[in-house]
């Protein structure tokens, strides 16, 4: 099992603002955090800074606390269903382990948390140049709790700042395939861009182009998320697909194919055969850093919307819309839009990406429903097809763009706020500002993660039909090959 911590960094910076000292003492306080279990990855979002009161804590070059301020903790940790975290400062630069004080301390405090809260206790510890180091306290057996270092500490705002922990996650070293991307922006910043983990959820045109991308651009560890199979209609659009994979899982096509392509150390590229809204597929993409979402379906992004703001996984977006005359003999517009979903930014719902009453007309299974297709206008969002290859190689660079706008922060700018391209005119709008509605509902949902109280996944029809499919086809494949092997033997 990996371990993370995230929160936004308006948290961040209330943490620091108490922790970093004018005096150059240590100082410590405590926090709340919400769980956000994916595959193989536990993340603690931490959401409250509890400060302590007059007579709570005693500053003397080292600092200490007393137990009226860990009993008001655990008391407001139960009221809110919550895990707590201890912070505290370090007079030193970088990443920060622990002093064998340290270690005593937050191990005796582990056994008193988890009794009271049945989470384990979060230990994070901030450097003088505001880098963290965190780790999660786990019960091992009666009494007997340890300490299992977390990977990453992930800070998000308008940009993506993630404090890496190098004896888990080595600084990439320079590779000459590489040269020309390290000597754009520099070995720091792509270091930390080789070490995200990013999901691509949708392979078709856009999320091959994406994958591609990633790939050679140095990026170590990609998941594909995506049920569905290659098919001929795809091959106008889907990179690296053929006549001859026909059938075949996008997974499988595109992990092979960019596995060729990679420049990183020890690539490494998932495939997930699974639906975004689908239990299991949703589970997968809380292990990412960043997702990208690829999708045509309305259900699946609000699912993507809901990650995003509830488990502060940022959620890079985009969408085609062409329009053509009445008889489709002439090309009246073509747009394509790019942006951001996260906390400070506007979700897709309110920038119109997906509609809830549709949403649920899918998670009904209408879409599976060809009497209720055939009744929707041709303007529908589930019956148009718009990903021309050319259109989509443009948004599928928009979106690599965003991405590194949020992970580079160029010259200090890291949101450049929503994109819309223009075809016909050749001219891109740019929307900079913009926050959701007042009665926006993901903006009530910012850090909560799995304590949330909303359950969006279900059954994917269509999904299940697709693995049902190839679970007969391989069963077939086993038999008549089982067939053929024993009438050789006996042969």
């Amino acid at each position: 099992m990996r371990y993370g911590v995230a929160f936004t960094d308006k948290i961040h910076f209330n943490f620091i603002k108490h922790l970093l000292r004018d005096d150059g003492q240590e100082d410590l306080c405590f926090g709340l955090w919400n769980p956000g279990y994916g595959k193989n990855k536990h993340t603690a979002i931490v959401y409250k800074v509890i400060y302590p009161k007059k007579n709570e804590r005693k500053v003397h070059g080292n600092v200490g606390f007393l137990s009226n301020y860990l009993e008001r903790v655990i008391g407001l940790a139960l009221k809110e269903n919550a895990g707590i975290a201890f912070l505290h400062s370090h007079p030193h630069s970088g990443w920060q382990n622990m002093s064998y004080v340290d270690k005593k301390s937050e191990e005796r405090m582990a056994k008193i948390i988890f009794s009271a809260t049945d989470l384990p206790l979060i230990g994070l510890t901030s450097s003088n140049n505001e880098i963290w180091s965190a780790r999660f306290w786990i019960k091992s057996k009666h009494g007997v709790y340890k300490k299992h270092w977390c990977e990453s500490v992930k800070i998000l705002g308008n940009s993506l700042i993630i404090n890496y922990n190098e004896n888990l996650l080595p600084l990439p070293r320079f590779k000459e395939e590489l040269r020309r991307t390290f000597s754009a922006w520099g070995h720091d910043k792509q270091s930390n861009l080789m070490r995200l983990k990013v999901g691509i959820v949708g392979l078709g045109s856009v999320g091959s182009i994406v994958a591609e991308s990633l790939a050679r651009m140095g990026v170590a560890n990609i998941k594909l998320i995506d049920f569905d199979y290659i098919k001929r209609k795809n091959l106008d659009r889907c990179l690296h697909a053929n006549s001859n994979d026909i059938g075949k899982l996008k997974t499988e096509i595109v992990a092979e194919s960019i596995s060729k392509s990679a420049t990183a150390d020890n690539f490494k590229v998932l495939k997930i055969n699974y639906s975004i809204v689908e239990e299991k597929g949703f589970r997968e993409a809380l292990d990412c850093d960043i997702l990208f979402s690829c999708v045509d379906r309305p259900w699946a992004r609000q699912v993507l919307n809901f990650i995003a703001y509830s488990y502060l996984i940022p959620v890079i977006d985009g969408g085609i819309i062409v329009g053509t005359n009445k008889d489709k003999t002439d090309l009246t517009g073509a747009d394509w839009k790019a942006h951001i979903a996260s906390p400070g930014r506007r979700c897709l719902e309110c920038l119109n990406q997906f509609n809830s009453s549709v949403v649920s007309a899918e998670m009904n299974g209408k879409f599976e429903d060809l009497s209720y297709i055939n009744s929707l206008d041709d303007n529908h969002v589930i019956k148009r097809n718009e990903n021309v290859f050319a259109f989509s190689l443009s948004l599928a660079s928009m979106e690599i763009m965003q991405l590194l706008s949020m992970v580079i922060n160029p010259c200090g700018v890291s949101n450049v706020g929503r994109q819309n391209y223009h075809f016909v005119t050749g001219k891109m709008d740019v929307d900079e500002g913009g926050i959701c509605n007042n009665d926006c509902p993901y903006t009530q949902l910012i850090a909560k993660g799995d304590n949330s109280g909303v359950k969006l996944t279900g059954k994917d029809l269509k999904a299940e039909k697709i693995r049902s499919k190839y679970l007969n086809i391989n069963k077939n494949i086993l038999y008549f090959t089982s067939k053929l092997f024993n009438k050789f033997i006996k042969y």
